[in-house]
């Protein structure tokens, strides 16, 4: 038995429902207020019974009651505002809607349990430049068969391939909208009101019932999303993914999806929340109307990594003001493009792609990829120039157009060996692109295996074997596979690729050496001109120590997206030390991590679209060099 204590004080914030003590408190905006109050839902009887706010409750336009030893596992609750019900927005979980592909013609709020124990688990706080990003929809994932998890399409399902996650190396999973949101689409053919329609929606009168997988539209932001659980208790189920992550050293980023309609208040706080609540490490935003200077502002916030396309940097810090932890990020298609465009050997590309490999601003992160999850895969990316998109049933005009990609000289799917030896090879480039560059990767789910969505680059309505993540991959796969891991633990044991600031491209130490140097042709000379597809980059080592605390190795990175070969001059080393060919995109294309030396010590030529990685090896039986001893003349 439950009663409304109006001797309790009501409390207008939060808004929603919070349980404190034995009592629990319901607080919620009206738009009309005049007849408004609270419905609950005995879940055993069915019975219905009615609360009406009263003057005393009113706060502005937000209602508030108190109610005494309300049992909280019995009921549900949505509000009344005159003839109109509806479901809490700020409601903790959701009734209704557990089961993907159906949901009851009233949803209803539901109440958080308490008590979850969270041992010891706080927030990773893993620095941009030491993160490796991972974005995945929750159930495309594991939905497969070849996923080989027993709870496909779940929270669980994640936890499930954490082995995976951990030989990859990630450091952090980007969920897609994972908050509770109708994934059903209502055709026009269909009632107006979804209300009046049979909770079984798969077809009416013939017409297919289509689902929005990935969830960028307006929902019920503090729930998480109930057919992602494989359990009742979506709440805990979240929740045990993020403490297992995290014992993991994997951290946990959600992304929001904001649509002008929703008002930023709402925004703050479900942001607050969601760290308070489930211990994420960070949000990525999407949305135009977003409190971006609030957000990078807030002092709860600033242990949270939060992303958006681009922050007002200069409204939240000083010019010269460095943040404790740099938790901003900008994160936008500029580097994915420009990726593609030298990939594929445009012109005009050159400068704007080696610019955007070293940017890395002092106060804020960059999240650079050159594949998402709208867009083509890396597999699609070497293989389609066109969209594929009839299967979404909107005559192939939804996704975007222009994709920068090269399909190698076929469209889709080819067995001949020049093509698919060349796909390789630019999967090779775009990836030690992105893993060379000072910003911080990020790889879409599948990509590290060479997933293959069949063109379509909007694939949001496959609930299928399009948009699902395919498991069982070939032998191309398993090397790609095989690279991205060894590229992962290049650039984990070598700082002077993952610097935690901007490289100045000077020499600020007086060590002889720019922290980085482009060259050509002829070293220190690069041709940076409109039609130039080459360039040589230099990694001064002294500009960083290693685990041990010794000066890192100097690299020399030879890209060549030309589809002639160039002859590349290997800048002069210091005394005691000797080039060793690394990498090489183009021949057989595994990673070489015992290195073997280059005989011609000063030009090498690299084959038409290729990427070379040189390393600095000491000589035996040589002294170390002393870069205290050193001499201009080194130029």
């Amino acid at each position: 038995m439950y009663t409304m204590d109006s001797r309790q004080k009501n409390k207008p914030y939060p808004l929603g429902v919070m349980t404190e003590c034995n009592h629990t408190y319901f607080s919620v905006v009206m738009k009309n207020g005049k007849d408004c109050g609270i419905i609950l839902y005995d879940k055993k009887t069915g019975r219905e019974k009615k609360l009406p706010f009263h003057s005393q409750n009113k706060f502005g336009s937000i209602y508030s009651m108190a109610i005494k030893d309300l049992d909280i596992k019995r009921y549900a609750y949505n509000f009344y505002d005159g003839e109109t019900v509806f479901t809490d927005p700020y409601a903790k979980s959701i009734h209704g809607h557990e089961k993907w592909g159906r949901r009851e013609k009233m949803l209803k709020g539901g109440f958080l349990d308490e008590g979850y124990s969270w041992e010891e688990d706080v927030p990773l706080k893993i620095p941009y430049e030491e993160s490796f990003l991972y974005c995945l929809n929750v159930r495309a994932f594991t939905r497969h068969k070849s996923s080989g998890v027993a709870h496909k399409g779940t929270f669980r399902g994640i936890i499930e391939k954490l082995p995976h996650l951990k030989e990859l190396g990630i450091t952090a999973v980007e969920l897609m909208p994972a908050y509770e949101f109708d994934e059903i689409e209502i055709p026009k053919a269909m009632l107006d009101n979804p209300y009046e329609m049979k909770a079984d929606l798969s077809i009416k009168e013939g017409v297919p019932i289509k689902y929005n997988c990935w969830g960028y539209k307006e929902g019920y932001y503090f729930a998480p999303k109930a057919a992602y659980s494989s359990d009742k208790n979506a709440a805990d189920e979240f929740k045990d993914m993020v403490k297992a992550l995290h014992k993991n050293h994997i951290e946990v980023i959600m992304q929001f999806y904001f649509p002008n309609t929703v008002k930023q208040g709402l925004i703050l706080d479900v942001v607050k929340y969601w760290v308070t609540e489930y211990h994420i490490d960070g949000v990525h935003l999407k949305g135009e109307r977003i409190p971006l200077q609030v957000l990078g502002t807030e002092p709860l916030l600033t242990d949270t990594k939060l992303f958006y396309y681009h922050f007002p940097y200069e409204q939240i810090y000083e010019e010269n003001e460095m943040p404790k932890f740099r938790n901003l990020a900008s994160y936008s298609d500029d580097y994915m493009y420009t990726a593609r465009r030298f990939l594929k050997g445009d012109d005009n590309t050159l400068g704007c792609f080696l610019e955007l490999q070293r940017r890395n601003p002092k106060q804020h992160g960059v999240i650079n990829y050159v594949t998402n999850y709208y867009g083509f895969t890396l597999a699609d990316m070497v293989s389609y120039e066109k969209k594929n998109n009839d299967a979404n049933g909107e005559k192939n005009s939804d996704g975007n157009d222009d994709n920068c990609t090269w399909n190698c000289g076929i469209e889709g799917n080819s067995r001949k060996k020049g093509i698919v030896s060349l796909r390789k090879r630019q999967m090779k480039n775009a990836l030690t692109m992105l893993w060379l560059s000072q910003g911080t990767p990020l790889i879409y789910s599948g990509d590290e295996f060479c997933n293959s969505r069949a063109g379509n680059n909007n694939p949001y309505c496959q609930d299928n074997e399009i948009g699902w993540v395919k498991w069982n991959r070939n032998g191309i796969g398993d090397e790609i596979f095989a690279y991205l891991k060894e590229l992962v633990r290049l650039k984990k044991d070598h700082p002077v690729l993952r610097n935690p600031s901007e490289l100045k491209i000077l020499d600020y130490i007086g060590c002889g050496y720019p922290d980085l140097s482009y060259h050509g042709e002829e070293a220190w000379r690069p041709e940076l001109n409109h039609y130039s597809r080459f360039a040589g980059a230099m990694y001064c080592g002294f500009y960083a120590k290693n685990r041990q605390g010794e000066e890192d190795c100097f690299f020399y990175v030879a890209y060549n997206m030309h589809w002639v070969s160039h002859s590349f001059a290997l800048p002069q080393l210091p005394k005691g030390m000797e080039w060793h060919l690394l990498i090489d995109t183009g021949e057989g294309g595994n990673v070489e991590m015992a290195e073997r030396p280059e005989e011609e010590q000063q030009h090498v030529d690299v084959a038409s679209r290729t990427i070379r990685i040189y390393k600095s090896k000491q000589i035996e039986g040589v002294k170390p060099y002393n870069r205290n001893q050193y001499v201009r003349s080194a130029f």
